[in-house]
């Protein structure tokens, strides 16, 4: 609809279907082609008519006389009017091309009511384009603009499918007059004989309420918006919502919005801003997609993704979940409890807060303030009013804000802007995609929050979702946003006046919708197709004690397999598990193995640890006091590993068309299995003793190599590595 409270859109003349324009001159100006935008012929018969010989008031005007009169606002029913409308029409044929005219005049002929234009009415009667009309209906459409109010019966009401009876008739006159001049076209009489079913303004499809005023907002002036909405999956989403929403009134879950995103090309395929746009008793009308709210721990893995791509940690890293202070913040976890030391994994999928504020309190730059407003967060107050609340879900974000944000997850850490028109190329002006996470992060995360178990079943879904449940504080917010298959979806439960419920709870009110809209889309055939997440090639799984998150020594009981980032993960030999010597007879420890003694291996955690184990109801095993054995203690018997190669002071020259691979090999003690290599703090990887490992340095400068035998002992080289042309 226009500014002006009309329903009218811009046609070009090509765009329209053939027969129409040509239906329209048949019964209004069939000489249009030929006169000066006067026919002589035509005026003297209307005078004759309407004041000489008794008859009927009849018009002589042609399409140029009529498309005057509608341009210039001309009352042309007296003789003033009427030498002004042919002046006037005999100007825009000077001015104007024939094409031109008759393109104009279709624009704008009146079709009843507020309704303008053939685009219009083909719409609004037809439910389709002017440019896949039928010749019935291009008939039809014809003959409106003579008299609208008449021939449309007012609205159209229901007739049993049959046209009110004035427009009947005109097109009945106009088919005849049609075969006349197109004989070969009898064989649409069948097609005429049919039933015509006119549709009404008040049946246009009120389809994305919002979705619409948003963009007509955003593109004002446009006569056409092609909108990237997939029908389908919006009807989906809101049949689910409306569902969801009725089965849990009891929890007084009034209102929910949601957007679904395509992640491969940044369209917005359905988007729900409210439950219910005509219900003012939740606000309806308000557009809850561009709603600040506070996200809870939907944040989360972006602190994680930070802390992964500057090396604070690795998926298996213990984390301490302890009661912890950070200057005059304390945080608490959502169950008030905590569960000692826990994999930085678990913690993210757990949502434990502590852990995560810890792990935000190590960011360097940039820190999550910083990427949140490089991803285009808008209305951030200073980094320093949120603090590290900010990991919690002390700043407000938008529907919009936060599906940009996993999609940059699903895109390998590059952020693009959202996009809801049909268009692949962007939009002019539209910020360009920006890489503000690593390949590797990123696959991390999505590998990470994919362990998730689902919420209705504790188990995790069948095919890989990745998502993250968020409560803001006061529970006035409910989120589940994820990612699956090439969509990314974000759904939010709350109210627009910012009440509070206790029901508001992510993973008991959100994560189920979230859930069966996946659900729903899967089982209507709606996903596009399964996308295959790639490895980065830069990415490797390496084995770490399960205890630790450590490279395993060779008394760790229990091995997991971790992603490891090459130059960034922190990783070191496990220390935790150590043998103990133990007298038989007096049951003490001892510093050397004899036949009175037996070897037990025990984990030597830190006093902390040790009281967060008992704190969580899972207390470890105390080692006992190790006797003073000198310099040796018992894990560093034997002697350290010894690098062979490459020699001590080596330069390497490689060529860069060719680059051959320098071996790295070291002998060790026979109670070592396992050799583990580092160039700087970068893992290489793992061989045996007097084995060889093949690397190639991935830059030119000074490396420091060192080797790391299982027990803890270790070598170092220092080698210079040049490229030649």
């Amino acid at each position: 609809m226009a500014g002006d409270q009309q329903f009218r859109l811009w046609v070009p003349l090509k765009q329209m279907a053939p027969k129409l324009p040509e239906a329209v001159m048949l019964y209004e100006d069939r000489w249009f082609r030929f006169h000066p935008g006067v026919n002589p012929a035509a005026l003297f018969r209307a005078v004759y008519v309407t004041y000489g010989g008794g008859g009927s008031r009849q018009g002589g005007s042609t399409i140029t006389m009529q498309l005057a009169r509608r341009l210039y606002a001309i009352d042309s029913r007296h003789v003033p009017g009427k030498l002004k409308q042919i002046t006037l029409a005999v100007w825009l044929e000077l001015l104007y091309g024939k094409n031109e005219i008759l393109e104009a005049y279709l624009n704008l002929a009146p079709y009843g009511g507020n309704v303008e234009g053939v685009g219009a009415a083909s719409l609004v009667y037809f439910q389709k384009s002017a440019a896949r009309i039928t010749l019935p209906e291009a008939l039809t459409l014809a003959v409106i603009p003579q008299n609208p109010r008449r021939r449309l019966a007012v609205h159209l009401p229901d007739q049993a499918g049959s046209l009110p009876a004035e427009l009947d008739r005109a097109r009945t006159r106009l088919w005849q007059g049609w075969l006349a001049t197109h004989p070969d076209d009898t064989r649409f009489a069948a097609d005429m004989k049919l039933a015509l079913r006119p549709s009404t303004v008040s049946q246009l499809p009120f389809r994305a309420p919002h979705l619409v005023e948003m963009l007509l907002q955003r593109h004002s002036g446009e006569t056409e918006i092609f909108s990237s909405i997939d029908l389908k999956l919006q009807q989906t989403l809101e049949r689910i919502i409306r569902n969801y929403l009725d089965q849990h009134r009891s929890l007084s879950f009034n209102n929910a919005a949601a957007m679904l995103l395509d992640s491969s090309t940044m369209q917005v395929k359905a988007m729900v801003g409210s439950a219910d746009y005509f219900n003012n008793g939740i606000s309806g009308q308000v557009n809850g997609i561009s709603a600040k709210r506070s996200p809870g721990s939907t944040l989360k893995p972006f602190v994680y993704a930070l802390a992964l791509d500057q090396g604070v940690l690795h998926p298996y890293t213990i984390l301490k979940d302890a009661p912890t202070s950070f200057g005059p913040f304390t945080p608490e976890n959502f169950d008030g409890r905590f569960v000692g030391p826990i994999t930085a994994q678990d913690a993210l999928i757990r949502s434990r807060n502590i852990p995560a504020v810890s792990v935000a309190a190590k960011l360097s730059r940039p820190t999550l303030y910083d990427f949140l407003k490089s991803a285009g967060i808008s209305k951030m107050a200073t980094e320093q009013h949120y603090g590290l609340a900010l990991t919690l879900g002390g700043g407000d974000v938008t529907i919009e804000e936060l599906a940009t944000l996993y999609a940059l997850l699903a895109n390998y850490g590059l952020w693009q802007p959202l996009r809801y028109d049909k268009e692949m190329r962007p939009p002019a002006g539209t910020e360009p995609a920006k890489r503000l996470l690593s390949e590797d992060a990123s696959f991390i995360i999505l590998d990470m929050l994919s362990a998730n178990p689902r919420p209705d079943t504790g188990l995790k879904s069948i095919f890989p979702v990745s998502w993250k449940t968020g409560t803001s504080w006061g529970f006035r917010d409910a989120w589940s946003a994820g990612v699956f298959s090439r969509y990314v979806l974000v759904v939010w439960i709350g109210n627009f006046d910012n009440s509070s419920n206790p029901a508001f709870i992510g993973i008991s009110a959100a994560a189920p919708l979230f859930f069966q809209i996946i659900d729903g889309i899967r089982s209507r055939g709606l996903d596009q197709g399964k996308v295959s997440r790639t490895k980065p090639q830069n990415l490797e799984l390496v084995d770490v004690c399960a205890a630790s998150g450590d490279l395993p020594n060779e008394f760790c009981p229990q091995v997991e397999t971790t992603w490891f980032i090459p130059g960034k993960s922190p990783i070191r030999v496990c220390t935790l598990h150590r043998p103990v010597f133990i007298d038989n007879r007096s049951g003490q420890a001892v510093c050397k193995e004899s036949p009175s003694t037996q070897r037990e291996i025990y984990e030597f955690w830190p006093s902390d640890m040790l009281h967060l184990f008992r704190q969580a109801g899972m207390p470890r095993r105390r080692p006992p006091s190790l006797p003073n054995c000198g310099s040796q203690s018992q894990m560093e018997t034997g002697d350290a590993p010894q690098i062979t190669s490459p020699l001590r002071g080596a330069s390497y020259n490689i060529r860069l068309s060719k680059p051959m691979p320098i071996s790295l090999k070291a002998n060790s003690a026979g109670n070592a299995s396992n050799l583990y290599w580092f160039a700087d703090k970068s893992f290489l990887g793992k061989t045996g003793s007097g084995a060889v490992l093949n690397w190639i340095a991935p830059a030119a400068g000074h490396y420091i190599l060192h080797v790391v035998d299982d027990l803890g002992r270790s070598d170092s080289r220092e080698v210079v590595v040049e490229f030649l042309p």
